[in-house]
């Protein structure tokens, strides 16, 4: 019989999980004024990152500036008044030291020293609200991001539960979340106590794609699809990702160390069991009882054969045991499993559907 043949490779094989997420930024937040007013300026320009303080928006501000001056000519005269009621009181006490006068005019002066000493603190306090008032007319950012689509002019009426001034949005880092069948609960909790492991997120039609890890696993499994959602988080300076776009996501769960990896088609599903062919010292074709532990684009991890064997790829459907053989030269490229490092040319280029993992668990 003629055959094809490649030798089993023994190397680190990671379990990865595959699902479809999607893009969702770690921080957004809609801008709305505090205060009813009317717009004076517009500060930036649509899409223009901000940082966090950077200021947005002014709102007319006159009526808070008058507010704040008389509050502060109040306090004014009131600290004018405590001063001479401070001088009262000590006059008092140097004609009840000379017994000219009783000790509860004495007390009537303290009395009124701390009354206006009250009123001062009310006046710092209504200071503090003018000031406070003031600030919302000068709109800033509370967070670092890209502003979105700015939807007022100067001149426009503007009011607290209105219609959002503007985004901001973080892109960098930035989140993927996505769905992973409660069968893989475990697996996605003990990547995220060792370190959240690796996370890669392939945009559609190779566009690009990103590594992170994986950063939170949610609380409760939902009961409705049997998933539980899971988020990871991927540096963005290049602005790969993009919030609100699908990305196929690979999730490295763990690794099988020193695994045996033959080609799937090498497999066979007999009546016996799952076997593979392979060729012994004597050219011979020798039935192998395996176990297919992990199974990733055209490999296999196999238990039941060594490193180095040679495996039998083409012409295994009509092998027996002990039939002798003669090898052929494989086609460049074809079923030879892949060494370490290298990428898995035969897998499929999009990933399961949302909320599937493609993965078979050892």
């Amino acid at each position: 019989m003629s055959v094809t043949t490649v030798r089993a490779v023994q190397r680190d094989v990671d379990v990865v999980l595959e699902a479809t997420g999607t893009v969702t930024a770690l921080n957004s937040v809609d801008i709305r004024p505090q205060v009813s007013s009317v717009i004076t300026k517009v500060l930036i320009r649509e899409g223009q990152f901000v940082k966090a303080g950077q200021a947005l928006f002014m709102l007319d501000a006159r009526t808070d500036e008058v507010n704040l001056a008389k509050a502060r000519a109040q306090m004014a005269r009131d600290m004018a008044s405590l001063a001479d009621a401070q001088r009262q009181l000590l006059r008092s006490r140097d004609l009840l030291a000379q017994n000219f006068i009783s000790q509860g005019a004495v007390d009537t002066n303290q009395t009124l020293v701390e009354t206006q000493q009250a009123v001062v603190a009310a006046d710092r306090a209504a200071i503090e609200a003018a000031q406070v008032g003031l600030s919302y007319n000068r709109i800033v950012a509370p967070a670092s991001g890209r502003a979105g689509a700015i939807n007022v002019f100067a001149g426009s009426t503007v009011q607290p539960g209105g219609t959002a001034l503007v985004t901001i949005t973080q892109l960098d880092p930035i989140a993927v979340s996505f769905s992973l069948p409660q069968r893989n609960l475990g697996d996605a909790l003990q990547t995220l106590r060792s370190g959240g492991g690796k996370v890669i997120a392939m945009l559609p039609e190779g566009r690009g794609q990103s590594t992170g890890k994986l950063q939170f696993v949610d609380s409760a499994v939902d009961a409705s699809s049997g998933t539980v959602r899971v988020k990871a988080a991927f540096d963005n300076a290049q602005e790969t990702l993009w919030p609100g776009a699908f990305v196929s996501v690979r999730l490295a769960v763990r690794t099988l160390k020193d695994a045996v990896v033959v080609p799937q088609a090498s497999v066979i599903q007999s009546p016996r069991g799952t076997i593979v062919y392979s060729v012994d010292a004597e050219s011979k074709a020798v039935a192998k009882r395996v176990e297919v532990l992990y199974a990733i684009g055209p490999d296999a991890v196999a238990s039941g054969v060594r490193a180095g064997e040679r495996v039998v790829v083409d012409g295994r459907q009509n092998l027996r045991p002990g039939v002798a053989v003669v090898e052929r030269a494989a086609a460049e490229g074809g079923n030879r499993p892949r060494r370490e490092g290298e990428a898995a040319s035969g897998a499929a280029p999009g990933a399961a559907a949302s909320g599937s993992a493609a993965a078979v668990t050892p």
